[in-house]
């Protein structure tokens, strides 16, 4: 059976808390697996959350701090150790390739799996599958810092009516699907468009047009809000959001279902954080990540 959901693994920003673990997050889509920014103590949490090593097929990381990538030594070992059958797609910012080196070969140990690297040096696709196509987008941050986005290609859904109409019944119904056409009717006459799930990744950064493209009309938005409204100069300045500047950013970007996570250490009640994000105008379904929660992504339209 196809899952697609989000496993929350770490969410705090800069230091982990007793309450919340570094950064990490794994996407799963149909029996793919994508992990986010795997900070310190993410091969934990991936056991605690019951995710194995073989679950992933790619890591993406978005920037060369700390809290979004000290966890790549470790994670980078376990598929190894774990001897993970299939090969592993690392995507992270070209600039950073000293950092990756570093960190994958942080220790001793055995390969035995295929670590494909796949840098980030532009906006733009990076791998485009029959499931899904993976875009990276240039984010503000004082270290070079990407965001992704996953869209699922557009399908068509079946209109019964139409069917009925034209007296397609029973097998004829495969039949016209897989040959485009039945009897002079065409596919399209008795389907529409169905689009595409999409999913929208985005961390440090302050607002700036990649924000914008990412989010744009995502089911499932994952974005920073590392500070409330009330120290959004602290926000600016070290390059972060505020809650309610991604709630806006949802808003405008009529994204359908909203995490916030990525928070500082400073801020005791993350109600607050909803209760901005409620004031900013977003009115979708909206989540406050929490170490080991589970999000589901939306179901189709």
């Amino acid at each position: 059976m196809s899952v697609r959901e989000l496993v929350v693994l770490g969410t705090a920003s800069q230091v982990p808390t007793r309450h919340r673990n570094h950064n990490g997050y794994l996407l799963r889509w149909d029996g793919r697996g994508i992990l986010f920014d795997p900070g310190e103590g993410t091969q934990r949490q991936m056991l605690r959350a019951g995710v194995a090593a073989h679950d992933l097929d790619r890591i993406c990381v978005t920037h060369f701090h700390g809290d979004h990538s000290l966890g790549l030594a470790g994670v980078i070992q376990r598929i190894n150790l774990d001897r993970v059958p299939h090969p592993v797609t690392a995507h992270y910012p070209a600039s950073g390739q000293h950092f990756f080196d570093r960190l994958r070969y942080a220790t001793a140990y055995r390969e035995t799996v295929d670590l494909v690297q796949a840098p980030v040096s532009a906006d733009g696709p990076l791998a485009v599958t029959d499931a899904f196509t993976l875009d990276a987008r240039l984010l503000s941050h004082p270290v070079e810092s990407y965001g992704y986005r996953l869209t699922e290609p557009d399908g068509r859904r079946l209109l019964p009516e139409r069917l009925t109409a034209h007296g397609i019944v029973g097998p004829d119904v495969g039949r016209i699907q897989r040959e485009g056409s039945l009897n002079g009717v065409p596919f399209e006459e008795v389907s529409e468009v169905r689009r595409g799930q999409r999913f929208a990744f985005v961390m440090d950064t302050r607002l700036c047009d990649g924000v914008h493209a990412l989010a744009e009309d995502a089911d499932l938005l994952v974005i920073e809000s590392t500070f409330l409204d009330e120290d959004v100069r602290l926000a600016t300045d070290h390059g972060h959001l505020t809650a309610g500047q991604a709630a806006a950013v949802a808003r405008d970007a009529r994204v359908r279902h909203l995490v916030l996570t990525h928070f500082s250490q400073r801020y005791s009640d993350p109600s607050e954080f909803a209760r901005q994000a409620r004031a900013a105008g977003f009115d979708g379904e909206l989540s406050i990540a929490q170490d080991l929660m589970r999000v589901p992504v939306p179901k189709r339209l």
